[in-house]
């Protein structure tokens, strides 16, 4: 039995195929260009297996994710330029007569460590996974279950004290400004400071109002949802940003609950590079064939 994961993000899709054990057996990253480009190359990829029994799909979103919208399965009113009311879920069931699981990318990611986290033994019931990378979000479980009922979680745009160092900058986010998304996504970089963020020393102060946003980030997750693990994944996140995001997190919070182990709660994900949503999307393909998801 062969299962099939599409991470698509708004820069890239990762297209991959693995067996029961969730083993990767070939990929493809795809470029994010327009819909009919990007799925047709996706839709030749997956063609080429023939016994390929369920897929699941993790996208950017917003998406569409109640089932009785005559828009499920679409992505909605997305700042990505092309992409906006595109009927993603759609265009794949006219070529593939499987069932597929449509999610966020956010959410592939969180069910991703969930899994790998309780097959190492580690038996969490709650898990909050961020992705800050080209835009910033949250995947959720609560009770085992993914959060979001007449939509999915938008953490990525919720509102945030502003540094008193970053009063001059306006934030990015085309709706809200100065949400999260608009103040520490990966294109802030530029906007601040005319360069990409792998090009910014961990020294330089705006890493330190990086910190400052996503600890109140973590803050808001860990009093709403009081989770067992909080773990940040995306290209702006790293073991050295984490640090300062820890520092943060423990002032502002100032002692009101106990967090007993602060590396083991905020922290890094257990699976490398895009191996979280794609190990997450195989879950949920195998869950479909099992019927214990629909």
């Amino acid at each position: 039995m062969l299962l099939g994961s599409i991470e698509a993000g708004g820069t890239k899709f990762v297209c991959a195929v693995g067996n029961s054990d969730y083993e990767v057996i070939d990929t493809l990253v795809v470029p994010t260009t327009t819909p009919d480009e990007t799925f047709s190359k996706a839709i030749e990829f997956f063609k080429q297996f023939k016994d390929l029994a369920a897929l699941s799909i993790a996208s950017f979103g917003p998406i569409e994710i109640r089932k009785d919208s005559t828009k499920y399965g679409f992505i909605t009113d997305t700042p990505k330029f092309g992409w906006s009311n595109v009927n993603f879920l759609g265009e794949f069931k006219e070529h593939f007569d499987i069932p597929m699981y449509w999610t966020t990318d956010v959410n592939g990611s969180v069910f991703g460590e969930y899994i790998n986290l309780k097959n190492s033994g580690q038996r969490l019931d709650s898990l909050v996974y961020y992705t800050i990378g080209t835009g910033v979000g949250a995947g959720i479980i609560i009770n085992g279950q993914f959060i979001g009922d007449m939509g999915h979680p938008e953490l990525g745009h919720v509102k945030l004290k502003r540094h008193q160092d970053d009063l001059d900058f306006d934030g990015i986010c085309p709706y809200h400004k100065d949400c999260l998304e608009g103040l520490v996504s990966g294109p802030t970089f530029e906007a601040r400071l005319g360069k990409k963020g792998q090009e910014v020393s961990q020294s330089n102060h705006v890493w330190d109002i990086m910190a400052y946003y996503v600890a109140q980030a973590a803050i808001q997750a860990t009093l709403t949802f009081r989770p067992a693990k909080i773990i940040f994944g995306g290209g702006v996140v790293s073991e050295q940003f984490l640090k300062k995001v820890r520092f943060e997190f423990s002032k502002q919070l100032n002692g009101y609950i106990e967090i007993k182990n602060l590396e083991e709660y905020i922290s890094t994900p257990t699976l490398d590079g895009n191996g979280s949503a794609t190990y997450g999307n195989f879950a949920l393909a195998d869950a479909l064939v099992k019927h214990e998801v629909q």
